[in-house]
């Protein structure tokens, strides 16, 4: 926070500084923001109050969409599946305010729907509804929701199967699946010309949208539009609103014991809504040429020993190992930060008004990545932010990204041993690469085109060994809750094969060194030692449950012990006898990269 404090106090400030240090200096103004209490909103609640009849109601979301500000679905670019050097419209499902679609079906989250309808009125009182109307139109948008809930597609069901998301249409067929939702006029309110095909992706929920504006009586519509524009806004009004964003979705949902502190809500929403442009500044204080040197040594060491592990496999054919090799040789490492900033000059903000700075922002961003749709794919650019600590694969790029952030410890440290520095950042290199080969990577071929390269007998024993995999974290328990294997596969798949990997490249950059015990460990021991550090969390109960239906990764604590239960190199580190919990053999075991 120094760095966006020093941005504010900069006289005459411009570029990132200027936009750092504005939303900085206008986000910390408590005064200012609880002297305003809703009157940011004036505009648009009554806009929303003067929608009557279906086509107004499309209009507005034709024209809140063009100010990034789209409720109820996603819309923007992403690389073509078929041609992935080539971006795509992608149109997707949203609209709800529960993390997951279970929360409006499963009986077992029936408190939570109970609570967020509770939610819902003290929102609409707080902008002034009575408090008998509020109820009454909390009721309408939680009917409103479950009934996009049920049109929808789970977590689970997303997270597994990447070509949801995949259903090029044209915009007249387009039309004709949403006739009271004109894809024609959307593309022109959104000020881009309609492209020959875009991915409509989940049908059923836009055709669900559809009937809603026919059938759905103007005054539910009006109370779901209301509740969203206030609820999307308020950890930036005054401090009734945060209050209340807070005790639902900090407290009632994630069990947080206390609201953050301002600085730090500030903090991230300049990450979120100008995260690139904080990013320049924090590299130029927070990332060492020799951090990125030792970084491309273990990349390549690690790459190294996946190569071996793929060519080594028992289980798979040489005719598929050599497509496999093929996607290895075009892995493109991005380490630190981008080689080319965005041009963030076209971004006006000012030193006194937050939730106009956010909503600049928002917009600033949304044309930004409109101008992508049907351009090249820009392969200079990055998907998180220097400052993140955090890393990804790409698919459709081939690509591993490893931010600036990241490489600290306890995931590296340039003055650590071999031992740590594997176990830690060399993991999380592995398991960048290995998701390339996950369930969905494994879709996506060298180029980044999702093209089928196994043959059937591979992909059977690929499906065989993954669904032991997914039977294994099925047993895996939080409280009375089972962690769900297919949820989170991918992520299994990338720790269990990023784990294995690391330490092959850790024996290769050790051969013929000695290994002295460090505190009384040995080497390997102090590689799993660190592989367990990196993963250590503190979830409350609430939080947990939450992601278990959500989250794609496995709970901290079985990431840690998960992938190295399947490695006899663990049991061998730590002399495990047979049939302790932490040595799988034969069937109970499973070996995929």
């Amino acid at each position: 926070h120094q760095l966006a404090e020093q941005a504010a106090a900069m006289k005459n400030a411009t570029g990132v500084e200027k936009i750092v240090g504005d939303f900085w200096a206008s986000g910390m103004d408590e005064a200012k923001i609880n002297a305003l209490g809703i009157s940011p909103l004036k505009a648009d609640l009554d806009a929303i109050d003067a929608l009557a009849d279906k086509d107004a109601i499309a209009n507005y979301l034709r024209t809140s969409a063009a100010k990034g500000e789209n409720v109820l679905f996603g819309f923007g670019p992403e690389a073509d599946f078929k041609n992935s050097s080539m971006n795509m419209a992608y149109a997707s499902q949203g609209g709800l305010g529960l993390p997951d679609t279970t929360y409006y079906t499963d009986a077992k989250k029936a408190d939570k729907l109970k609570a967020y309808q509770a939610h819902v009125a003290k929102v609409l009182e707080l902008s002034g509804v009575a408090a008998a109307d509020a109820a009454k139109q909390a009721g309408d948008v939680v009917k409103f929701e479950t009934r996009l809930a049920k049109a929808s597609k789970s977590s689970v069901e997303l997270s597994r199967d990447v070509s949801l998301y995949y259903n090029p249409v044209t915009v007249a067929d387009a039309d004709k699946l949403t006739p009271n939702f004109s894809w024609s006029r959307f593309f022109e309110a959104q000020g881009i010309a309609a492209p020959e095909k875009f991915s409509l992706a989940i049908p059923g929920f836009h055709q669900e949208v559809s009937k809603m504006l026919g059938d759905t009586d103007p005054a539910m519509w009006r109370a779901y539009l209301r509740f969203h524009t206030i609820d999307g806004a308020s950890p930036y009004l005054s401090d009734a609103f945060v209050q209340e964003n807070y005790d639902f979705y900090g407290k009632a949902l994630n069990g947080q014991k206390e609201i953050k502190a301002r600085w730090k809500r500030v903090l991230g929403t300049i990450e979120g809504e100008a995260g690139d442009a904080f990013g320049q500044l924090y590299v130029k204080v927070a990332f060492s040429p020799e951090a990125k040197a030792k970084m491309e040594e273990l990349v390549k060491n690690l790459a190294a020993a996946l190569k071996e592990r793929i060519q080594n496999l028992s289980w798979m054919s040489d005719e598929t190992k050599a497509k496999a090799i093929a996607k290895w040789e075009t892995f493109t490492p991005k380490i630190g930060y981008p080689d080319k900033w965005r041009d963030w000059s076209g971004l006006q903000t000012t030193h006194d008004d937050y939730l106009g700075n956010i909503r600049a922002a928002t917009a600033f961003n949304y044309k930004w990545e409109l101008s992508k749709i049907g351009q090249p794919v820009d392969k200079t650019e990055w998907g998180m932010t220097p400052q993140t600590v955090n890393a990804y694969y790409n698919p459709m790029q081939n690509e591993i990204v490893f931010p600036a952030a990241i490489l600290q410890p306890p995931f590296f440290d340039p003055n650590a041993d071999d031992a740590l520095n594997y176990g830690g950042i060399g993991a999380v290199i592995g398991h960048e690469m290995t998701h390339g080969y996950d369930d969905q990577g494994a879709r996506f071929g060298p180029t980044g085109n999702m093209e089928d390269w196994w043959t059937p007998a591979d992909a059977k024993g690929f499906a065989g060994r993954t669904g032991k995999l997914i039977n294994q974290f099925n047993e895996y328990k939080v409280g009375d809750q089972h962690v769900d294997g297919k949820l989170t596969l991918g992520e299994n798949i990338a720790d269990l094969g990023g784990l294995a990997t690391a330490y092959d490249a850790l024996q290769k950059a050790s051969a013929g060194k000695e290994d002295p015990k460090v505190d009384g460990f040995t080497r390997d021991q102090r590689f799993f030692f660190n592989w367990a550090t990196v993963w250590r969390s503190k979830y409350t109960p609430e939080n947990a449950k939450v992601r278990l239906a959500t989250d794609p990764h496995a709970p901290a604590q079985f990431r840690a012990m998960g992938a190295p239960s399947n490695l006899p190199t663990f049991a061998a580190a730590f002399q495990c006898k047979a049939g302790s919990p932490m040595v799988r053999t034969g069937d109970k075991q499973v070996v995929i990269w």
